[in-house]
């Protein structure tokens, strides 16, 4: 039987040494998932960039299928997250004409904004999660969508659960909160269709190509997708380079008096930080495919660990330390090819926004006491974070 994965439980933003073994012995290697059995396990930057721009690995021969996985929810049908080729390209142009660069550039006065309200109600110390990092994205996110933020609490337990993995919610529970989510963005969807107003679910309940318009399933689903990665995500990357940084005091200083170096900072904790708890999306072969040092047959589960390949040092010297004057060139944190991240942008101006105010107001930024990471879920990140300055 192959080893057991994930090697070890998530630990901070640390990665289990193993990755560093394997990128250099075996990169592309069998091992047993929490959940589906047997699959593949991509650990080098060439490989998972492979995999990740090849059509030959298929999402949509996921759905609703029990495939080698690191949750205990089954994919479900409808996401763009599970469409391959033409499928995917029709929903993504659609998509696309409502979630544009110019709509998140219009967004970055109001994020600052938020931004600084938040931060002027922060107490010193305070718990940044509670304070700024999850109010910040989740405002932003819930004011693009159209969705209310007083649902904040609902869709945040919903999303939790949606999330979960080995060691966190059973099977049952995660399904709970997929339900749940669909539901509510089946009224917010009816809602929107009878009633337009200024947001992104409007605009893509309107949007269309000839005769081509997102099915009903489709919007429900697309809103959830966005939902769940536009807050939980950056959240968690808001408080993990803060993290970072006050590991590193001098960088908190450096980028304190030169903010025209944020945008390269963030890029750079992008690489550094292992945002998930380990493997990615599954992938299924289509047909026998080489990548690296195996044989892929047709049918077979791939996964990917793209905090694995964004410390390949055979892509960046000294991978392992965190250097805001790096060169980052393209990291994997976003993906690579048809399912590159679509939220990129509005994630980098959020970095940006959220990273530039910090170090702009608070020089002295740092721990005020050890902090305690979340369990059980895909994406790593502080339970509280509790900073002083």
């Amino acid at each position: 039987m192959a080893p057991t994965y994930p090697f070890s439980e998530a630990a901070g933003l640390t990665l289990d040494p193993t990755y560093e073994r394997l990128r250099r012995d075996e990169p592309v290697t069998r091992v047993t998932y929490p959940y589906g059995g047997e699959g593949w396990l991509v650990t080098s930057y060439d490989d998972t960039k492979f995999v990740l721009g090849d059509a030959r690995f298929s999402r949509a021969r996921t759905v609703d299928r029990d495939v080698p996985r690191m949750q205990p929810l089954i994919a479900p049908g409808g996401s763009i997250l599970t469409h391959d080729g033409a499928d995917h390209a029709r929903m993504r142009r659609l998509v696309s004409k409502a979630f544009t660069v110019r709509r998140v550039e219009e967004l970055r006065p109001r994020a600052q904004r938020i931004t600084d309200e938040l931060l002027d109600g922060l107490d010193n110390p305070g718990d940044l999660v509670e304070g700024f990092s999850m109010p910040f994205p989740i405002t932003i996110i819930c004011e693009l969508l159209g969705v209310p933020f007083e649902d904040r609490a609902d869709f945040r337990t919903w999303s939790n659960q949606v999330l979960s993995t080995v060691g966190g919610l059973s099977p049952e529970e995660a399904m709970n909160g997929m339900i749940k989510l669909h539901g509510y963005f089946t009224e917010l969807v009816a809602k929107r269709r009878a009633h337009p107003t200024d947001d992104l679910i409007s605009a893509l309940v309107a949007a269309r190509d000839n005769e081509d318009r997102l099915s009903e399933d489709e919007l429900v689903r697309f809103g959830i997708t966005l939902l769940v990665a536009g807050h939980e995500t950056t959240a968690n990357m808001i408080a993990n380079s803060v993290v970072a940084l006050t590991d590193h005091p001098d960088a908190v200083k450096d980028l304190h008096e030169h903010p025209e170096k944020v945008p390269n900072a963030v890029e750079e904790l992008l690489r550094f930080i292992p945002l998930g708890a380990g493997a990615g999306f599954t992938r299924i072969a289509t047909e026998d495919v080489q990548v690296g040092n195996a044989l892929v047959k047709e049918g077979d589960a791939v996964l990917v660990v793209v905090s694995s390949a964004n410390h390949d040092e055979s892509m960046y010297t000294n991978a392992a330390e965190l250097d805001l004057e790096r060169e980052v060139g393209q990291h994997l944190q976003f993906g690579h090819g048809i399912h590159f991240c679509l939220g990129s942008q509005l994630a980098r101006m959020e970095l940006q926004v959220a990273l530039g105010a910090l170090t702009r107001r608070m020089p002295g930024l740092r721990l005020a006491e050890p902090v305690e990471f979340r369990k059980g879920s895909l994406v790593r990140g502080p339970v509280k974070l509790a900073v002083a300055w």
